[in-house]
């Protein structure tokens, strides 16, 4: 069993930066991608980022390169998203969620097994 909780979530106004993090516990946190996902009202929930079990790679949705930065830190079982030059369309709940090592696609929502409460980001025009 995993429980992951995110914070860093708020109000941000347009151009601004927020950082989120997601801490991870009742697992070895090296055993596992991570991922971040995001659910705007009325839509789907989709991929954002996600880092390998190493931190070796990052992936991203190509509305977030550039601006979004994955990164995690295995002794403190912690990722994080680095949300720069924000936009009103990136307002939505943000989730994090592992992935099982080696194993499904990084961008597939399906693929990954835990996942934490969310936290919410609304960015102001």
């Amino acid at each position: 069993q995993v429980q992951l909780v995110e914070s860093g979530g708020g109000l941000v106004q347009a151009g601004g930066s927020r950082r989120l993090s997601c801490a991870a516990s009742g697992r070895t946190f090296s055993s596992y991608a991570m991922g971040w996902f995001r659910q705007a009202p009325g839509k789907e929930r989709e991929f954002v980022a996600a880092i390998s079990w190493s931190g070796g790679s990052t992936y991203y949705e190509d509305s977030v390169k550039g601006r979004f930065t994955i990164s995690r830190d295995n002794a403190k079982n912690t990722v994080y998203l680095q949300m720069n030059s924000l936009k009103p369309e990136d307002t939505a709940v943000y989730y994090c969620a592992t992935k099982p090592r080696d194993s499904g696609s990084y961008y597939v929502l399906w693929d990954y097994d835990y996942w934490g409460q969310g936290t919410q980001v609304t960015v102001s025009s």
